[in-house]
């Protein structure tokens, strides 16, 4: 019996440390969430003149903050190694479109292989909706970004999707695109500068 009222002493210790409140303040103590990388991911779809094409970038770490259920900070890093194609059945053409995108006109791999975002402000803007502000570093370049995103807690931790419209222009990706060539000369070559990462990120403690 004293072993059984021990465990539920040690019980009533954690959860009251897990969820303790500062009596300076009255918050919710932050608690860091590991991105579980295997269930998360990014999907990217970039659009040209005649057409368009997706696919998806494997995470290769990330950690959200959370305030209680609110969301209050956090990061993450993609492997740009990792890029793939879901729109080409040709094998071929998928290699090469594969192959361009890692290569110095667009995310130079060898060079820059990860991509990171890290958030310095989460804005709630309704229940679980929250517009991000952070710094996204892509080929070495670091600029700020801004964009909404969706919390739901869970059992086990959080689950955040978030739509990141980037302009590519700004990390000297230069290929194709009307900021750096006439729009006349490329036509139906062009590529449009921005491209999208629709993010799905599963949070676990």
């Amino acid at each position: 019996m004293n072993s059984l009222k021990s465990i539920a002493a040690s019980v009533a210790v954690s959860l009251f440390a897990f969820t303790a409140v500062s009596a300076a303040d009255g918050k919710v103590k932050a608690t860091n969430l590991k991105v579980d990388v295997s269930k998360s991911e990014l999907v990217w779809t970039g659009k040209k003149v005649t057409g368009e094409h997706t696919g998806k970038i494997a995470l290769k770490d990330g950690t959200v903050i959370m305030d209680g259920t609110k969301l209050s900070g956090g990061k993450f890093t993609a492997d740009l190694t990792s890029i793939t194609n879901t729109d080409l059945t040709d094998k071929e053409y998928n290699g090469k479109l594969i192959g361009h995108l890692k290569s110095e006109d667009f995310f130079g791999v060898e060079k820059h292989p990860t991509a990171t975002f890290v958030t310095t402000k989460a804005v709630a803007k309704s229940a679980g909706v929250y517009d991000v502000t952070g710094n996204l570093t892509i080929k070495g370049i670091t600029k700020p970004v801004t964009f909404p995103v969706t919390v739901k807690p869970t059992a086990t931790g959080a689950d955040i999707t978030g739509k990141l419209v980037i302009d590519r222009s700004k990390y000297d990706i230069k290929y194709n695109s009307k900021s750096f060539f006439d729009a006349a000369a490329l036509g139906d070559k062009m590529i449009n500068d921005d491209f999208v990462i629709d993010i799905k990120l599963v949070a676990v403690k």
